[in-house]
C-alpha cells in the first residue's frame, strides 16, 4: 500500500501539490488523472523519492520514505518515465538489464528474466540486440514497461506510458497493459489526463486539480455523483466530440470483401 499524509510540495513559488492526503491500494491499479500541470508527475515523484515533500509524509508499506530508506524503498519499485526514457546507446536487453547488472544478477538469471518478460509483453526476442532508435514506438514502451518490472517488484509506476504512441497502437498496449497487470498482481499506479484510458485500466481513480485531490472512486462514481464540478467538465471535455456528431451511426463494421 501506499499513502500520502498531507504532502504539499513547491517549485519556488509554484505550488504544485497542496495538502494532498491518498491511499493506494495493495494489488490494485491506481490511475491519477488530471490537466497538464496539476501535479500528477510531481506526485509520483514523490513516492519514489526523487522529490521531498515541503510538509507531510509518504508511506511505502510499513516504510517511511525518507533520504535514509529512498536507495531501498525505490528497489521495490520500477519506474515508467514519459516517453519511455531508454538509452539510446544500450541495446533493448542491456536497457532491460540495466538495474539487474547492478544488483549482480548472473547471465544465467538475467537472460531467463528477460526471457518471461518478453513473453508477458509479447517482445520478439530477435529484437532485444537492437537499439532503441530502430524500435516502433510499442516496441520501446513494452522495452521500458519490461525494464521497470525486471527486479519483479511489488510496486510498478507509469507516467504518462502511452502518451507519444498513435491511437491504434495506444488502444493496443492498453490491453496488453491491463492483462499484464492482471497476470502480475502488483500495486500500479498510472498518471495519464486521458479519461477514456482512466476509466479501462483503473480500479481506483484520482482526479487532481491544481495541485488537490478532488475525487477518488471508481469512474462510474465519478460521473454518476461528481464531488466537483471540474471532474464533470474534464470528463465532459472529452466525450464531448463524440455527442456533438448526433445521429452518425458509429457502429463499427468490416469493409465489403
Amino acid at each position: 500500500m501506499i499513502r500520502l499524509e498531507n504532502v504539499s510540495k513547491s517549485f519556488g513559488a509554484a505550488r504544485v501539490l497542496e495538502d494532498v492526503t491518498l491511499t493506494m491500494a495493495e494489488g490494485r491499479t491506481t490511475v491519477v488523472m488530471g490537466l497538464s500541470g496539476s501535479g500528477k508527475s510531481t506526485l509520483l515523484a514523490l513516492i519514489v523519492g526523487l522529490e521531498t515533500p515541503d510538509r507531510g509524509e509518504v508511506w511505502i508499506g510499513a516504510e517511511r520514505m525518507a533520504a535514509c530508506s529512498a536507495v531501498t524503498l525505490r528497489l521495490r519499485m520500477g519506474y515508467v518515465i514519459q516517453d519511455g526514457g531508454l538509452f539510446p546507446h544500450l541495446t533493448a536487453r542491456r536497457n532491460i538489464e540495466l538495474m539487474a547488472r547492478e544488483m549482480g544478477w548472473l547471465k544465467a538469471r538475467r537472460r531467463e528474466r528477460v526471457s518471461e518478460l518478453c513473453a508477458l509483453t509479447r517482445f520478439p526476442a530477435e529484437a532485444l540486440e537492437r537499439y532503441p532508435a530502430e524500435l516502433s514506438g510499442g516496441q520501446r514502451q513494452r522495452v521500458s514497461l519490461m525494464r521497470a518490472l525486471m527486479l519483479d517488484p511489488p510496486i510498478v509506476l507509469l507516467d504518462e506510458p502511452l502518451g507519444a504512441l498513435d491511437p491504434m497502437t495506444r488502444a493496443n498496449l492498453q490491453e496488453e497493459l491491463k492483462l499484464i497487470f492482471r497476470t502480475v498482481e502488483k500495486t500500479v499506479v498510472i498518471v495519464t489526463h486521458d479519461v477514456s484510458e482512466a476509466a479501462f485500466l483503473g480500479d481506483t481513480i484520482v482526479v487532481v486539480h491544481q495541485g488537490r485531490v478532488l475525487q477518488q472512486g471508481g469512474f462510474r462514481d465519478l460521473v454518476a455523483r461528481p464531488a466537483d464540478a471540474f471532474v464533470t467538465d474534464f470528463i465532459r471535455a472529452q466525450t464531448q466530440r463524440l455527442a456533438a456528431l448526433g445521429d452518425i451511426d458509429l457502429t463499427l463494421r468490416r469493409p465489403a470483401p
